[in-house]
């Protein structure tokens, strides 16, 4: 590479406030680091190069736009360390046990892993020298260097030594890549970095976490190797945090809740579908009767389409194409191939198609609370999260041109009003623009990119660009709603199409009296109200707010001589909307009050003697150790307020 460079003319490196230096030639980002000052020079972890992230010591030999790296670049920052980490474990594992072959090491969401082949499977039980070794790695803070290799020559190396994995990986690399090996001292390893200067800047914020079995390149006909997992963070503040959301998550597990609450269930009959017990089947419902109510403030009108339809409709809407191998077929005794429904847009749009929209009618807004149904591996799914049949709040939106922006404006604000209500303040929208994968003309993606941004533009939130992971029929913007404990969830979507109208051949009549194509606008607020319910469940901790709770109360006896008037209490909560239960069991009140807490009622109405004689009950709150004692007339008009659904 140092041949390249020599005789390379002036170079001018424009900063990111647009401060321009110029040097004689080829210039490295340590050095701009150094020319700027020392504290930069210190911090700096890699470069951007005309967007692109390189190596600290890769040489500039053109003008460039250019940005130092440090650990204030958060998202930048985390994936330097997490795949250098990945890195210096690889190091300590191979030094630590002689003969394991290392694979493959990314970089992944809030850690890393390696995969390792060796003939006797890590355990956990190794974590802990496997660490002493990695902190010894970055103390000794040495060099790592990029070196670029002859394919044939890095081939016989690394069979050679024994790493016929690292073999492969080279022959099935495209013809025209560089094969960079990079060096910690006298350890290295294939990759494409970039990587940090040197190990110290690794730190000393990271944990091994757990070990699982891996095939080799996720195929089930190869070799399984032993996947090592492990985490790392900027400093330790902030891996201390990541370690106390792990154990708070662990205990708002929605499984583990879901069972203490009795809300839902899996088995092996029906994976990846839920089967919904009456509590949890009233929090699911609790969450339509609210979407209904928004709906119908907002001008919607609400739908239901088939489940099964004739494959060709899934032809012409370019499912079967992009979406195939995640769709249900059936074939019925007349011959016919049918599909489960993936998605409620195909379906919805016969309903549109029924008689002539006048452009008066515009915009349409239908809702549908539609059963999709998607393959997921088996491996992917995981309790309400991840399942293959859910329900979608969906609903399409028929526009036209001129009224695009502003139903875009009011969708963006109706889903982060709504998510407020459930106590999410921090959401973030991300737009996705076109994927690989798609349908329709570059033209059309053009149009639909522009609308969607101009909408956002126009409502003044923030975004961040998510490329490539648009649907394949339009883009889209993704609500991501942070929880309790810190954890970040994609719910709602907003997607512009003009794809399906196209293809579906679906018009309006025109001011002028002549057929147009509406804007299609599909939209989800919840998106799956599976897991959503596991996202609320997870973020309250299964401590719902009244109105929301699947038990709102339960009116519970002291002795024998209440029961009478539990039961009348009762009546009068149920009489008035609230629902309540009622446990006059024979069993001391610690028990009953434990049994519930544990079932997350959120309120219990204490009957005793004097209660029923004095007309009043005693109101305990779950986690509130004290009771309140108020006339029950007076309690039942404030838990009828406390219950109303938000507006």
């Amino acid at each position: 590479m140092s041949d390249k460079n020599q005789g390379a003319g002036p170079v001018e490196i424009t900063l990111p406030d647009g401060t321009k230096q110029n040097y004689d030639g080829a210039v490295t980002g340590a050095t701009i680091a150094a020319s700027i000052g020392p504290g930069l020079a210190k911090a700096a972890m890699a470069i951007r190069v005309n967007g692109d992230l390189i190596d600290l010591s890769a040489p500039i030999t053109a003008n460039a736009d250019v940005s130092i790296i440090t650990e204030r670049d958060e998202e930048e920052a985390l994936d330097l360390l997490r795949h250098d980490c990945a890195h210096v474990m690889a190091q300590a594992v191979q030094e630590l046990f002689p003969g394991t072959q290392v694979t493959i090491g990314p970089n992944i969401d809030n850690g890393f892993f390696y995969d390792f082949a060796r003939d006797e499977p890590f355990s956990s039980e190794d974590f802990e020298a496997i660490e002493k070794r990695m902190h010894e790695i970055v103390a000794e803070d040495v060099e790592i260097r990029r070196e670029v290799w002859d394919r044939d020559e890095a081939i016989s190396h690394f069979e050679g030594i024994g790493e016929k994995y690292k073999a492969e990986i080279i022959r099935d690399l495209p013809g025209d890549d560089d094969i960079s090996v990079y060096h910690q001292g006298s350890w290295k390893d294939l990759c494409r970095g970039p990587h940090l200067p040197s190990t110290g800047k690794v730190g000393k914020a990271f944990k091994l976490m757990k070990v699982a079995g891996a095939y080799w390149r996720g195929d089930s006909n190869n070799a399984m190797l032993t996947r090592i997992y492990g985490t790392c963070w900027r400093n330790n503040k902030e891996l201390k945090a990541y370690l106390h959301r792990l154990e708070e998550a662990e205990k708002r597990d929605h499984r583990k809740l879901g069972r203490e609450m009795n809300l839902f269930h899996f088995q092996e009959e029906a994976p990846g579908a839920v089967f919904w017990h009456p509590n949890g089947w009233t929090l699911f419902q609790t969450l339509i009767s609210y979407m209904r109510k928004r709906h119908q403030k907002a001008g919607y009108v609400e739908i239901s389409t088939p489940d099964v339809l004739d494959k060709s409709l899934w032809v012409t809407s370019g499912h079967v194409e992009k979406f195939g191998e995640n769709m249900y077929y059936t074939n019925t005794p007349d011959g016919r191939e049918y599909a489960l429904k993936p998605m409620n847009c195909p379906g919805g749009v016969q309903v549109f198609k029924q008689g002539i929209t006048s452009y008066r009618e515009l915009p349409i807004r239908a809702a549908e609370f539609g059963k999709v149904h998607r393959y997921e591996p088996s491996g992917a799914l995981m309790g309400l999260m991840r399942v293959r049949e859910f329900t979608q709040d969906d609903a399409h939106i028929y526009c036209t041109q001129e009224q695009l922006k502003e139903e875009c404006v009011t969708v963006t604000n109706l889903v982060l009003d709504i998510y407020k209500k459930f106590g999410f303040e921090d959401v973030r929208i991300k737009f996705s623009d076109r994927p690989e994968q798609r349908i329709g003309s570059d033209e059309v993606w053009d149009k639909s990119e522009a609308a969607l941004l101009d909408a956002l533009a126009e409502t003044g939130q923030s975004y961040t660009l998510n490329p490539g992971e648009g649907a394949f029929y339009g883009p889209k913007l993704e609500f991501v709603l942070r929880d309790a404990i810190g954890r970040d969830w994609q719910c709602g979507t907003l997607q512009v199409d003009l794809n399906l109208p196209e293809r579906f051949d679906i018009n309006y009549v025109g001011e002028d009296g002549s057929k147009h194509r509406p804007v299609m606008l599909h939209r989800a607020l919840f998106g799956s109200l599976e897991r959503f319910c596991g996202i609320l469940i997870e973020h309250y901790s299964g401590k719902m707010p009244l109105w929301l709770a699947p038990r709102q109360v339960m009116v519970a006896t002291i002795t024998s001589e209440g029961d009478e008037y539990a039961k009348e209490v009762q009546q009068k909560l149920l009489d008035a909307g609230i629902r309540a239960e009622l446990d006059i069991r024979n069993e001391k009140i610690n028990y009953k009050v434990r049994e519930h807490s544990l079932a997350k009622v959120p309120v219990m109405l204490v009957i005793g003697s004097r209660e029923a004689e004095e007309k009043t009950v005693s109101i305990r709150r779950m986690d509130v150790k004290h009771t309140k004692t108020m006339d029950t007339a007076e309690a039942v008009e404030m838990l009828i307020a406390e219950a109303q659904m938000p507006q």
